[in-house]
């Protein structure tokens, strides 16, 4: 009984002394998604809903499984959004209703942006037997929300080192190097991987929040150590973070200046109004020509869930 009262009271003090440095750890939660393959979800969570446009954040493996038992997403639809995915290791077949089949392997991104609407699958091509992979989604601002949709695929991302450290640019700009991934807000996106036992300080910019997010292995941050099971956010305001990394240790930052407005994340749809989300439920329901079709997918559509009675807006 003492002992778990110590553990609590030393994990209270954990948080207390992070919070007053600007900084928050968050608890991942676990999900399932499509065909059983676990994931660990850090976005959006009860103490943080977004990161500048960062809306969602999925880390799914490091998995093996059974050739033919990989991820099998099938078609769903999109509003108000753009769907981020980082390969690690495995590779997936993306396809949607504009007619684009990509298939995404490691170190390179799918970038599809669902603007007024957009369906698609994800499905591991049946001979993949692992899975790693971040899934994330940037909420459109609000004079991009109801573009035309696009997909865009980048099989080359930069790739810079410092202090002992693999940093790959996936959105925005850092040390610089420059994404060509097309966003629509002020983003950050950075994959990083220590070669060895290092410290190292990540410059920030003031005006942006960040998270870290450890994948594989741990890493301190002052003097607090983190792993997979935790996402850092840190509030606006600081302009550098010290890490310290043992070798290995994978994680990804993400950041941005805070969201303009407001949103209503429901399911797979982004808006600003709960009649928004309910004409697109009911649009998906109704097969409209909104969200088009996914072809060569042999199962069926998913289902949307039923509706609460009232949404909430976040940011």
């Amino acid at each position: 009984m003492s002992n778990n009262n110590s553990s609590k009271s030393a994990t209270a003090q954990f948080e207390q002394d992070l919070i007053a440095t600007g900084m928050q750890p968050i608890a991942l939660r676990q999900a399932e998604i499509g065909r059983g393959t676990q994931i660990k979800r850090a976005l959006p969570s009860r103490q943080k809903r977004m990161i500048g446009a960062w809306c969602f954040l999925d880390h799914a493996g490091p998995a093996d499984f059974t050739a033919g038992e990989g991820l099998d997403v099938g078609p769903h639809p999109h509003i108000g959004l753009q769907t981020f995915t980082w390969m690690i290791k495995g590779s997936m077949m993306h396809r949607d209703s504009l007619g684009y089949a990509q298939l995404i392997q490691p170190k390179q991104v799918n970038l599809m942006t669902a603007g007024r609407g957009i369906s698609h699958t994800e499905v591991a091509p049946v001979t993949e037997t692992q899975m790693h992979s971040v899934q994330l989604w940037i909420a459109l601002p609000d004079d991009k929300k109801d573009m035309q949709p696009q997909f865009d695929h980048y099989p080359k991302l930069p790739i810079l080192q410092h202090d002992q450290v693999e940093y790959t640019v996936l959105v925005g700009e850092f040390l610089g190097e420059k994404s060509p991934v097309q966003v629509h807000s002020e983003l950050l996106g950075v994959d990083l991987v220590a070669q060895a036992q290092v410290k190292t300080l990540l410059p920030l910019n003031p005006n942006f929040e960040y998270a870290l997010l450890v994948l594989e292995g741990e890493l301190r941050v002052g003097e607090h150590q983190l792993n997979n099971e935790h996402m850092l956010v840190v509030n606006t305001g600081l302009q550098q973070l010290e890490l310290e990394m043992s070798a290995g240790t994978h994680a990804i930052l993400i950041g941005g200046v805070p969201f303009e407005s407001p949103v209503i994340l429901w399911w797979n749809f982004v808006g600003r109004t709960q009649e928004e989300i309910e004409q697109a439920r009911e649009q998906w329901l109704q097969g409209d020509a909104r969200f088009g079709e996914v072809a060569d997918y042999q199962g069926e559509r998913l289902a949307a869930p039923p509706l609460p009675d009232r949404m909430r807006a976040s940011k």
